[in-house]
C-alpha cells in the first residue's frame, strides 16, 4: 500500500516560512496521539532530529504509526477570523469532534 499524503499550496508555504524564519527549526512533524474527545487527535510540531521510525516528506515527518491512520489525507493551512491552523482532511476519520481537533478511525 501506499502512504500517499497531499499538502495544499498553502500548507507548503505555511510550513516552509516557518522553518524559513526559525532557522532552529528543520523538520514540521505531524503526529497522531491518542486523546481528545473523540479518541485520537493531531500534533503539530517541529523538530531538527529524524527517529528510526520516521518517514520524510521534504521538509515534514510523521512516525510510521501516525502514517497509517492518515495515509490518504490533505494536509491544509487555514486562515479564519478566529485564527490560523492547519488543518487534516482525513478520509479515514469515521468521527470528529466539534472543535475538529480530535476523532475517531
Amino acid at each position: 500500500m501506499t502512504k500517499k499524503l497531499k499538502f495544499t499550496t498553502q500548507a507548503k508555504e505555511q510550513i516552509e516560512k516557518i522553518i524559513n524564519k526559525d532557522k532552529a527549526k528543520k523538520y514540521f512533524r505531524i503526529s497522531v496521539k491518542g486523546g481528545g474527545c473523540s479518541g485520537f487527535k493531531y500534533d503539530f510540531s517541529f523538530e531538527n532530529n529524524l527517529d528510526k521510525d520516521d518517514i520524510l516528506f521534504e521538509n515534514v515527518i510523521i512516525d510510521k504509526v501516525s502514517l497509517e491512520i492518515i495515509s490518504g489525507s490533505v494536509i491544509d493551512f487555514k486562515k479564519e477570523m478566529i485564527g490560523e491552523s492547519f488543518v487534516i482532511n482525513n478520509p479515514k476519520a469515521s468521527a470528529s469532534c466539534g472543535c475538529g481537533l480530535s476523532f475517531s478511525v
